[in-house]
């Protein structure tokens, strides 16, 4: 389908539902898009943004602004947010993700269907949780991951988020999968490794994807190639 906006459209501002595929960084996909963007009408710099993080082991919903509406970028990102994946129980990684190799292996046999399912209500409603060290969050002006990847202790302190939907959909042990409505600032990655806790059995999160911002969802969001192939009219290489 070709993109028929034009160049006053992008400057005076677009908001861009991108479903980023797995591996990219949200700074790749916005820079794919800025070039596409710059090269279709030969545009020396552009403002172009996006509103919230995904890593790149995760897929999904990535809103990305360009021109004046980059001004909406801090009320998008407070915007309630769902997330769909999967949590692997029975073992933990340092980054709680599969971003870290398995460090430590926990018992199973002891959870029901019925426990499993049970604990998500503790999670329920306004929550202190502690952000992973493989993160980004900024502590005495270092990136806690450079703490991490030094082999470095820190004191991480825990934030107060909001978890108003928290479901378990399918149970394929050691594998779970749910779907979380939550606040900004939520770490996904977070929950899934306190839900192992909560389980008396450690977990990590192994497949993550975000299906809504707000009002918007992924079902309506494109890839950023093709994104480019609608504006440009064909795939090009970067």
């Amino acid at each position: 389908m070709t993109d028929t906006r034009t160049k006053e459209d992008f400057l005076n501002g677009q908001l861009l539902l991108i479903d980023k595929p797995l591996g990219w960084s949200s700074f790749q996909a916005v820079n794919k898009l800025k070039w596409a963007i710059r090269k279709k009408f030969d545009l020396k710099k552009i403002k172009i943004g996006h509103a919230g993080t995904l890593d790149p082991l995760a897929t999904g919903l990535l809103l990305i602004c360009t021109g004046k509406f980059t001004k909406t970028i801090n009320s998008l990102q407070s915007q309630i947010k769902e997330y769909t994946g999967t949590i692997t129980l029975g073992a933990t990684t340092p980054s709680y993700d599969l971003e870290t190799s398995i460090d430590q292996n926990y018992p199973t046999r002891h959870l029901s269907t019925e426990k499993i399912k049970n604990a998500t209500f503790k999670f329920i409603g306004e929550i202190e949780q502690q952000p992973p060290i493989f993160s980004a969050l900024k502590k005495d002006g270092k990136r806690l991951y450079e703490y991490a990847r030094a082999g470095e202790k820190v004191t991480i302190k825990k934030r107060k988020i909001t978890i108003s939907e928290f479901e378990i959909t399918s149970i394929d042990m050691p594998k779970v999968a749910f779907r979380v409505v939550c606040s900004k600032g939520t770490y996904i990655r977070s929950l899934a490794h306190d839900f192992g806790k909560i389980l008396n059995s450690g977990a990590h999160l192994s497949e993550l994807r975000r299906t809504k911002i707000g009002e918007y969802n992924v079902d309506i969001a494109v890839e950023p190639a093709i994104f480019v192939e609608n504006l440009l009219g064909k795939l090009e290489d970067s």
